[in-house]
């Protein structure tokens, strides 16, 4: 059902079974999926390609030009799967080139206020909580659940299985299967009652356990540490992530408490 009192321009693409509200805006040049429903005073603007049943709350934009001041005005996209739930006023910028392209994975929960900067990828399973702020260029993982306020800088990573407390702001990267906590951020420890939940074995979230401890209580270097890993850890699918999430950093990781202000880049 497609309201008369909403705006859908001739060229957008509505699949099967879509609600769009009184007063939603659907522009040009966008795709939606099967079984969506648009809710009123909703934006889905330009270059916005969604799969098929999300759920698009009051207020939200989706495909805003991105906020960096490379953009050039160039036609660009952002990209979203199937199953989300959108809430209201989450805003997502499309990507600041046509090479580029901002990705919203599957069965993702974007609470109140989010908003996703250009080109970042929040990949499937994920729960960001109300007024979470992505800058560009940020990489989710996926099943990762950031609290209500966090505040993720320019071209950082969040592992899978991490939970990030509320009110929490990065400027490094964040690894897999661990709670992150406090201003400066700092790693808190296992997530380790998720990863029960989630069907994890004892044997495999202590083998987690065993890699961090090399890494936060060693009291060594980072790269003195992964060497530890390999040594002492035995090697697991879950321990083959946490090194290469390491050894690809960019940005550095986060600290432990009272660590704060000692670099865990790796070179």
């Amino acid at each position: 059902m497609i309201s008369p009192l909403a705006y859908v321009d001739s060229k957008a693409v509505i699949g099967n079974n879509v609600t769009i509200h009184p007063f939603a805006y659907i522009d040009k040049d966008v795709v939606i999926g099967d079984n969506c429903v648009i809710y009123p005073y909703a934006s889905v603007l330009a270059g916005t390609v969604m799969g098929k049943n999300n759920r698009v709350f009051q207020g939200a934009i989706l495909g805003a030009e991105p906020q960096d001041f490379h953009y050039k005005g160039d036609a660009t996209r952002l990209s979203i799967g199937d199953d989300n739930m959108i809430r209201e006023y989450v805003i997502i910028n499309r990507a600041t080139t046509p090479e580029g392209e901002t990705v919203i994975g599957n069965r993702i929960c974007l609470l109140k206020g989010t908003r996703i900067g250009h080109d970042c990828r929040v990949d499937d399973d994920c729960i960001l909580g109300i007024d979470c702020d992505l800058s560009g260029e940020c990489h989710i993982h996926s099943k990762a659940i950031l609290a209500g306020r966090v505040i993720v800088k320019e071209r950082c990573r969040v592992g899978s299985w991490t939970l990030v407390k509320s009110g929490c702001r990065t400027g490094k990267d964040i690894p897999p299967y661990i709670l992150a906590a406090h201003n400066p951020i700092t790693y808190k420890g296992i997530n380790a009652f998720i990863l029960r939940r989630r069907g994890f074995s004892e044997a495999t979230i202590e083998n987690i356990a065993l890699a961090y401890r090399q890494i936060y209580q060693s009291g060594t270097s980072l790269e003195n540490a992964v060497l530890r890993i390999k040594e002492v850890v035995e090697p697991s699918p879950e321990i083959d992530y946490i090194l290469s999430f390491i050894e690809d950093s960019k940005m550095g990781i986060i600290a432990t408490y009272g660590e704060e202000k000692k670099s865990r880049k790796v070179d």
